[in-house]
């Protein structure tokens, strides 16, 4: 990475941002939306405002650090309920999933700015996410939202570069989607798997894992994690640590992905 580029690239986002003159963007708690987040108070203000899902398909973790980031910058936050579990096309968990729960959630994000005055909805895609099956884009197009971080021509190699120098806290944090993503395609979505993956995720992260994620297939779970996750299960007392907790959450059985934790790997099952 040019950590020349990088910052060109930060000062054409800056002008980006600039033109839009008023922001109101979709926080996850995630590294891409706090980078946006950061970058776009520091230029506009109290013009922008944040707004983050609340759902049970989020990580526990990331609410938490959502409300960390921005009370410690000060930036005004609103946490609304999203209810895709109350949508029949989304719990069905067909490929388009993704598009269903994006699609009624642009419709509330944009109500929110509506009701602050704010013409402008951002989410944070990079560059990387582009690489993927990414359904939720579409509707987040058809919404009408933009994404500033695309339109800079930013990856996420970058940001991480940009958000260290811009002496964020959330600089080396690790991606996490929504827990929907653990659950293959075809497999009803319902509170319990979602419950029950929240739960054995955060154990992990409780254990020091850094990169983890929890597939749930039926009775079955399948850990994924990165190189030094798969060398602490090696450890006889986290490996029965992580059975005991795992069988406490509901889980008859509890492998580990040998390949370990490769982003998107859930799509490999489609034909579209």
């Amino acid at each position: 990475m040019d950590e020349n580029i990088a910052k060109e690239k930060k000062r054409d986002l800056t002008r980006i941002i600039n033109k839009l003159g008023s922001l109101l963007v979709a926080f996850s708690g995630g590294l891409d939306s706090a980078f946006l987040l950061a970058l776009a108070y520091q230029i506009l203000g109290h013009k922008v405002l944040a707004a983050t899902a609340s759902s049970v398909i989020h990580p526990t973790h990331e609410m938490e650090d959502a409300r960390d980031f921005v009370r410690e910058k000060g930036i005004h936050h609103i946490i609304f309920p999203s209810g895709e579990m109350g949508l029949p096309e989304f719990v069905s968990n067909d490929f388009n999933r993704c598009y269903h729960c994006k699609k009624h959630m642009f419709h509330c994000l944009f109500n929110i700015a509506k009701e602050n005055s704010i013409k402008h909805v951002a989410h944070g895609a990079n560059l990387d996410d582009l690489k993927d099956y990414r359904p939720g884009f579409k509707a987040a197009r058809e919404a009408g939202s933009v994404a500033p971080l695309i339109d800079a021509n930013l990856c996420k190699e970058e940001i991480r570069f940009l958000s260290k120098d811009m002496g964020l806290s959330i600089w080396d944090k690790r991606p996490f989607t929504c827990l929907a993503t653990r659950i293959p395609y075809g497999s009803m979505i319902t509170e319990k798997k979602l419950n029950m993956i929240d739960e054995a995720e955060l154990f992990l992260l409780e254990q020091g894992f850094k990169v983890v994620r929890v597939r749930h297939h039926g009775s079955v779970a399948r850990i994924e994690t990165d190189r030094q996750g798969l060398e602490n299960i090696m450890d006889i007392e986290i490996r029965n640590a992580i059975v005991k907790k795992f069988r406490e959450v509901g889980f008859d059985h509890i492998a580990v992905d040998l390949e370990g934790y490769i982003s998107g790997k859930m799509n490999r099952a489609l034909v579209i």
